[in-house]
C-alpha cells in the first residue's frame, strides 16, 4: 500500500468518524437547563409519583385496519405498542412558555378545546404528541381523545398506544376513543 493510499484511507476514516459523531450529537434529544421539565415548579395535579389512571386501549397490533388501509402501499411507518406515564399537556403553551401543571389547567383546557395539539410530558422531560390512532374516524371527527385529554388535563396518566417517531417528532397514537 502506498503512502498516498494510506493517507487517503486515514483521511476518509477520520471524516466518516467526524460526520458520525456530529450526526449523533445532532440526534441526541436536547434537555432543558432544568435537566428535564422546562418549569419544574409547575407541578401536575396529584404530583408525579402515581398515575391517576389509564388512557387508551392496548392494541393487538400496532396499527388499526383503518390506518393500514390508509397507508401508502399498506405500510404505515414503523410503530410499537408502548405504555408511557406522564402529564397531559397542551403542546402549544408548553413548547412556547414551558407552562403545564395544575396552575395552567384552565388555560391549557381552553387551548385543547380550540384545537391545539395534545401532549404527554414525562417526569424526565420527554414529550410526546398524543393522537387518536384510528385513521379514518380521526380524519372524519368521530373520535373523542381530545375530550378525554381535556378531562384529564394536568393529570399524570398511564397512556397506552402505538409510538411512532419521524425525524425527531415523537407521537403516541391512542386507540379506544372512537365515538360509539
Amino acid at each position: 500500500m502506498s503512502i498516498k493510499t494510506l493517507f487517503a484511507s486515514l483521511t476518509i476514516a477520520a471524516l466518516a468518524f467526524t460526520l458520525t459523531a456530529a450526526e449523533e450529537k445532532k440526534a441526541a434529544p436536547k434537555k432543558s437547563s432544568s435537566g428535564g421539565v422546562l418549569q419544574p415548579q409547575m407541578t401536575p395535579e396529584g404530583g408525579w409519583d402515581k398515575a391517576m389512571g389509564p388512557l387508551g386501549d392496548k392494541p393487538a397490533e400496532p396499527w388499526s385496519t383503518t390506518t393500514v388501509g390508509a397507508s401508502v402501499d399498506g405500510k404505515p411507518v414503523p410503530g410499537k405498542v408502548v405504555t408511557v406515564t406522564g402529564e397531559i399537556i397542551d403542546l402549544s403553551c408548553y413548547l412556547q412558555l414551558g407552562k403545564h401543571g395544575e396552575k395552567h389547567k384552565s388555560c391549557g383546557q381552553k387551548c385543547l378545546n380550540n384545537g391545539q395539539p395534545i401532549g404527554l410530558l414525562t417526569k424526565d422531560g420527554a414529550i410526546y404528541m398524543l393522537m387518536d390512532e384510528e385513521h379514518d374516524p380521526r380524519r372524519d371527527g368521530q373520535t373523542e381523545l381530545r375530550k378525554a385529554a381535556n378531562d384529564h388535563f394536568a393529570h399524570v396518566m398511564e397512556v397506552t398506544g402505538t409510538e411512532a417517531t419521524v425525524r425527531g417528532v415523537h407521537a403516541i397514537y391512542v386507540q379506544g376513543f372512537v365515538k360509539k
